[in-house]
């Protein structure tokens, strides 16, 4: 299998260590994070000159470390592995197998020479379930599949190529195995039906299977669109499925809780606050979204918004969509209130920008068209357009900023506020 330089989140975990925290690396199932761990950070151990005895690799998924599932098992071994006050470091491999796991963790904490990284992997081991067990002791990196920055690195193909094949598969890092599309559409329908929709189905005791199905197709079908429980309930209603809106509400939230969805809010730019519904939902990886439609449905406008909103939230910035209300004159002389969306609403810290995703602009009324909601907006933050292929960034008469996804894809500086 090819090596990925996950760098991004390497560089996480070397920023963050000896910070008397435990470092839990979330994210998706498959998604890479064991690799990350017991690869690339011992390996950034060893290379910084830590001796191989001080690190203490515990892959509990490893059938010979069966017998340290057991809580008590597991903190004794640890403890014997400790050999003097120098710093050890434990590396502790989808840890959602042992029972009780958030009770021994808190225990090493109390150890001051060893500082511990673990991993999760199922639906056990969940950012909401991390909040709550350990309460301000816990240091989460979350991790994504791969950005198409780390597929490109490794594709051998030329852009157009490799673009094409990551908007259809999406980036689960064990496509990079399989030679033929029919190969990866295979994995990723097993991936979808086998381990997320198992998990969910059996971690929240979810009798009607079929209608958690029916709610994934019509998140799948509506990317960029906005949902509410209530207008899923409706449609479903004429599809003569019945299932409330709020069980359509709980479904959600067992979607996003599997890090399967993710949840954009609406946020009112001139009201400053935020809306709850309707909402926007968000594959995760956009190979499953699509093998979940069984590779139907590829209207490249939305998996482009879809890969967007994924690397924004890869690059650690907060991102909701934007809404703003704006009064116009009609054809009759009449104002008239309307609201137009900002695709994104983009923060980090005390910074913001705003962004507009737009596959072409191929008439100067396109670029009118997308570029209103950005010019109404008052404050000074910067506007910017995202269109299909390859474009250098560069500033309208407008002051608005235009790029190609490809230049936004493979620069994560290129944002820079």
């Amino acid at each position: 299998m090819k090596v990925v330089q996950r760098n991004r989140y390497l560089n996480q975990l070397i920023r963050h260590k000896h910070n008397g925290l435990i470092k839990i690396i979330s994210g998706i199932r498959r998604c890479g994070k064991s690799y990350l761990l017991s690869e690339l950070f011992k390996g950034h151990l060893l290379a910084c000159g830590v001796a191989e005895q001080r690190i203490i690799y515990l892959p509990l998924d490893d059938f010979i470390n069966k017998q340290y599932r057991q809580p008590e098992a597991c903190y004794h071994y640890v403890k014997s592995r400790i050999l003097d006050n120098e710093m050890h470091y434990l590396l502790l491999d989808e840890v959602q197998m042992m029972e009780g796991f958030e009770d021994v963790l808190n225990g090493f904490l109390h150890i001051k020479n060893l500082d511990v990284y673990v991993t999760g992997s199922n639906s056990k081991f969940l950012s909401t379930d991390i909040v709550t067990e350990f309460r301000g002791r816990g240091d989460e990196i979350r991790v994504y599949p791969l950005s198409f920055a780390e597929y490109f690195s490794v594709a051998g193909e030329d852009w157009a190529a490799a673009w094409e094949h990551y908007c259809r598969y999406g980036g689960m890092p064990a496509l990079l195995m399989f030679q033929t599309g029919e190969d990866k559409a295979r994995y990723l329908q097993n991936l979808y039906k086998e381990t997320y929709l198992k998990d969910m189905i059996a971690r929240n005791r979810i009798q009607h299977s079929n209608e958690l199905e029916e709610l994934l197709s019509v998140i799948a079908s509506s990317i960029g669109g906005l949902l509410n429980p209530q207008k899923i309930a409706d449609t479903f209603r004429s599809k003569k499925v019945v299932l409330s809106a709020p069980t359509i509400k709980q479904y959600l939230n067992y979607l996003q809780e599997s890090f399967l969805i993710a949840k954009a809010l609406r946020y009112d730019i001139k009201g400053r606050k935020y809306i709850s519904t309707p909402a926007k939902y968000y594959f995760t990886d956009i190979g499953l979204r699509n093998a979940k439609l069984d590779f139907r449905q590829q209207e490249e406008t939305h998996l482009m918004e879809n890969i967007i909103f994924n690397e924004l939230n890869a690059r650690g910035y907060n991102t909701d969509v934007g809404v703003l209300e704006l009064t116009e004159v009609d054809a009759s002389g009449k104002r008239v209130e309307k609201k137009v969306e900002v695709d994104f609403v983009v923060n980090k810290g005390d910074q913001r920008c705003y962004i507009q995703s737009a596959f072409s602009l191929p008439t100067f009324e396109k670029r009118q068209q997308e570029e209103r909601p950005l010019m109404n907006i008052a404050d000074g933050f910067k506007k910017i357009i995202i269109v299909g292929g390859s474009k250098q960034p560069g500033y309208d008469e407008n002051g608005v900023l235009i790029m190609g996804i490809k230049e936004f894809l493979l620069n994560d500086a290129v944002l820079d506020f």
